[in-house]
């Protein structure tokens, strides 16, 4: 049975399998080569300011005549300028904020890492270039600014990662540009659904980085049911191979957002040892942890989130958390700690055994899920 669904003929690509946009993992080389194999790469732009979107979009151009997509975030909470609470009631972020400064001072000093003075652990990813004017990351002002260069560029695809590209539609579909957010709940589908996107991504507890409380399996048919057939449903959430992809389609969807199994290739952005850390790790080397960005987040196992739990210290909402994050995880990456900074993964990590190029991947995802598909038939 031939891979292939009405996804392919909305985005113009070959087989309906999309790279997730995983902020500074990515990047433009390895959106390129999720294209050119025939699927749909995505720039995982989350941090990039405005000038270095636009400068990996031109990136992106020169490596493919291939449709490809940018993903960015769009907290409704920062966008509405609603003021940010802590998860422990109604303290202001920012009186505390010397004082989690300090907490994250004491763990540097006892794991032994030295400050490389960043600020923001997705900007340390994608590290942001321009000039001093840019805006501040995670600002309304920066979000903003992102979606103005989505439209000025016309990209292909615009793929919110978090929240509702409803302000940008018509400006996005004016330029041709297909529209697509990722979802973890069913009400959130029905709310995208009626701004008029083309696309749903409905990704579950399972998947690494922000997601859902709702399992995978649970989350894909109820978000499918919901949206009876009017736009193209991807599954996501601990999707690595074939056979995942193939249960995604039995499950309703169309077509499959992978992110962690393209984690583990030559062409993406995050370091070597980040990248032998998936390859090592099993199923239960993950937690959900408030951590790193302020908002739950699939990440591996480290020291850092289990600090929190320990000191049974709340997190800081987005994006005052990666403001206190960034320096101990940058100083971790530059140390090759992973102890400390292994990165995000998804649950489905123990089926990845080695570091692969990325067209290899996009291979055996497309032939495992086509047998999956074709050896289901037994059952019938």
């Amino acid at each position: 049975m031939a891979l292939k669904s009405r996804i392919c003929d909305i985005l113009g690509i070959k087989y309906p399998i999309l790279l997730a946009g995983m902020g500074g993992a990515s990047v433009p080389r390895l959106a390129a080569a999720v294209s050119n194999a025939g699927g749909l790469g995505i720039l995982g732009a989350a941090a990039c300011s405005p000038e270095q979107l636009r400068e990996w979009i031109e990136e992106v151009r020169s490596l493919t005549d291939k449709p490809f997509g940018v993903d960015t975030l769009l907290p409704a909470s920062v966008r509405r300028g609603s003021k940010p609470q802590s998860g422990g009631g109604d303290i202001d972020p920012m009186d505390v904020l010397s004082e989690y400064k300090a907490f994250a001072r004491d763990f540097m000093d006892k794991e032994g890492l030295e400050s490389v003075g960043r600020s923001s652990i997705i900007a340390d990813m994608a590290p942001i270039k321009g000039s001093k004017k840019s805006p501040q990351v995670f600002s309304k002002e920066f979000f903003e600014a992102q979606m103005n260069v989505v439209i000025e560029e016309k990209v292909p695809v615009y793929a919110a990662g978090l929240g509702n590209p409803g302000p940008w539609m018509d400006q996005l579909h004016a330029n041709g540009t297909k529209v697509m957010a990722v979802v973890g709940a069913v009400k959130h589908a029905v709310q995208v659904v009626s701004s008029g996107i083309d696309l749903i991504v409905a990704q579950g507890h399972d998947g690494g980085g922000h997601n859902s409380p709702i399992g995978t399996m649970a989350l894909i048919p109820q978000v499918v049911d919901a949206v009876a057939g009017r736009i193209p449903v991807l599954g996501a959430g601990g999707i690595s191979d074939g056979r995942g992809i193939a249960a995604a389609f039995m499950l309703g969807a169309e077509g499959a957002w992978i992110g962690t199994t393209f984690l583990a290739t030559e062409e993406a952005g995050i370091e070597d040892y980040q990248k032998e850390v998936i390859a090592e790790s099993g199923d239960g080397d993950t937690v959900v942890s408030r951590s790193v960005t302020g908002k739950p987040a699939r990440i591996i196992k480290n020291k850092w989130s289990q600090a929190w739990v320990d000191e049974k210290k709340e997190p800081l909402p987005m994006p005052f958390q990666s403001i206190i994050a960034g320096p101990v995880l940058a100083s971790g990456m530059a140390s090759n700690r992973k102890d400390i900074a292994p990165g995000f993964a998804g649950q489905g990590m123990g089926l990845i055994k080695k570091v692969r190029p990325a067209t290899e991947v996009m291979k055996d995802l497309v032939a495992d899920a086509e047998n999956a598909l074709s050896g289901a038939s037994q059952y019938a």
